[in-house]
């Protein structure tokens, strides 16, 4: 249930909240979703499991996260920082995928994108708190799992009009604005809650 019923973001492209410009980079999201490029298969779906259990359901069309950030890891253009020591993007999300698939595997027998909601999450909150077995390398589980998977999942995510639908958002600024900033206040062609 979206709090936003019948809201759809996408209903304001012939109107002055979307220009020329607006239309061409919204089209080109939605239509244009990369192949893939830099993951293997296993570490695909690997992505596409965490994707499922660390961000909201979204009732609007499927939001495709894992190809825009294969895309960013083929083409070195990941938005992220590297700590000194730490090893280059593309070795990071390799080496710490890997190691949350070790772990599920050690644990459960199973690969992290085969485990039940129950076994995933419990996974996912020791990664969090860091209770996981030494093979990891690189990066700590916390700061894999938080500053690198969680902050590029919902950057992929909330930049698909289809996420926008769900939380209400109007779309880019540009070209009309938005000019009513107030607690509890929005401009007229917002989204009004439920």
């Amino acid at each position: 249930m979206t709090e936003y019923p019948g809201y759809n973001v996408l209903d304001k492209w012939r109107s002055p909240s979307f220009d020329d410009v607006t239309r061409k980079v919204v089209a080109d999201r939605l239509d244009n979703v990369p192949a893939r490029r830099f993951f293997e298969p296993d570490e695909w779906s690997m992505l596409e499991a965490l994707a499922a259990r660390m961000l909201p359901r979204v009732d609007a069309a499927r939001v495709p996260i894992v190809p825009w950030i294969d895309e960013a890891l083929a083409t070195g253009k990941i938005a992220s920082f590297r700590r000194s020591g730490e090893p280059h993007d593309r070795e990071i999300w390799r080496e710490g995928l890997a190691a949350i698939d070790r772990e599920a595997r050690r644990r459960h027998g199973a690969r992290f994108a085969d485990l039940d909601a129950a076994c995933g999450e419990m996974l996912l909150q020791d990664l969090r708190g860091g209770a996981v077995s030494d093979g990891w390398t690189g990066v700590a589980p916390k700061r894999f799992l938080i500053d690198i998977v969680l902050k590029s999942l919902v950057a992929v995510f909330y930049s698909h009009p289809a996420a926008w639908s769900a939380i209400g958002f109007g779309g880019p600024a540009s070209p009309r604005g938005y000019v009513r900033f107030q607690l509890d206040k929005h401009d007229p062609w917002e989204a009004s809650a439920a």
